[in-house]
């Protein structure tokens, strides 16, 4: 018994010294100053290796597919109806909006409340998504008294910016302009072919994967931040220090942001509308809540010329889903 209790007490010294001795001890006297420079350094080095070559075309690829998708979107304006609540974000794609009483207000104060459908704008579709604009990677951070020195433009841009693709100056105005001259349903109606219609949407369909594959890839080389609170977009090594963020402004938070790693639905939002499908009667009701499907707005603007969807949102659009049972 006694040489059990010393094997074991052996046993659990050994593990516990084991322990501590892999443990990484840090000390408290530290010298910074002498540090910093040491730090500054390997942080200028790494930036020699900015932007990767490999990522260029990916880059360029993502605005490419980005310009098809917005030109599909905003011809496809011109034909389809769009609807937008007034008091609200939601989206209905159709010629009669639906009457689903989900509308919540400008502050959310009310909620179950039916919506008040006006036109709907490429904005409506492709939801804006602005950062600020960096001339690299590893840029100083912004402050907050520097908030109005840099411009501000679309993500997807800024992003394909520091990956190193070149973007001619007439893209970048074209971004700010086209969602304020586009708008649905206020223009006269263009002459498409049913064909001509088709193709665009596929066409559109197939580059907003694109766009969405390549802004996927390129996260996983070039940081981007956003908000926890709000949807404040940073690309970049760390998000900048302007106080933006009024979630917890009456609580002392003083406006910062509280940063987390960017995905792609950040970046590029797939705005959710409710997806129509043939056997659902032609107005979407309240108590059929539970049985109609959901698509990206994208997606379902591109549906309604006749274009396929990719079959991975089958199931969210409930394409073999039963019909609300009629009263």
């Amino acid at each position: 018994m006694a040489l059990m209790r010393r094997r074991v007490g052996g046993y659990i010294c050994s593990e516990l010294c084991g322990s501590v001795m892999n443990q990484r001890l840090y000390s408290s006297r530290v010298d910074w100053k002498q540090l910093r420079p040491m730090i500054l350094k390997r942080i200028k080095n790494r930036a020699k290796e900015y932007p990767i070559k490999r990522m260029i075309p990916v880059a360029e690829e993502v605005v490419k597919a980005r310009e098809i998708v917005t030109k599909g979107v905003s011809t496809l304006l011109q034909v389809v109806p769009v609807h937008s609540c007034k008091f609200c974000p939601e989206v209905h794609i159709g010629v009669v909006g639906h009457e689903m009483q989900s509308c919540h207000g400008f502050k959310r104060m009310i909620k179950n409340q039916p919506h008040k459908w006006g036109p709907g704008c490429l904005n409506d579709i492709l939801v804006p998504v602005e950062s600020f604009h960096l001339e690299n990677t590893f840029q100083d951070e912004i402050k907050h008294d520097q908030r109005f020195d840099f411009p501000r433009v679309p993500a997807v841009l800024e992003l394909c910016h520091q990956a190193g693709a070149d973007i001619p100056d007439e893209v970048w105005h074209r971004s700010g302009m086209l969602s304020a001259t586009v708008r649905g349903n206020d223009e006269k109606s263009a002459a498409f072919l049913p064909e001509e219609l088709r193709f665009i949407g596929q066409r559109t369909i197939e580059a907003w994967e694109r766009l969405r594959l390549g802004v996927t890839k390129l996260l996983l080389v070039y940081p981007s931040k956003v908000c926890e609170h709000c949807s404040e977009v940073h690309v970049g090594l760390s998000g900048h220090k302007a106080r933006m963020c009024g979630v917890f402004k009456f609580e002392g938070w003083r406006g910062k942001h509280k940063w987390k790693k960017a995905g792609v639905d950040d970046l590029v939002p797939p705005k959710i509308v409710w997806h129509q499908r043939p056997h659902d009667p032609p107005v979407l009701v309240d108590g059929g809540r539970d049985y109609y499907g959901h698509a990206p707005a994208v997606i379902e603007l591109c549906m309604q010329v006749g274009a396929r969807a990719p079959p991975k949102y089958h199931c969210m659009m409930k394409a073999q889903g039963l019909a609300p049972p009629i009263k």
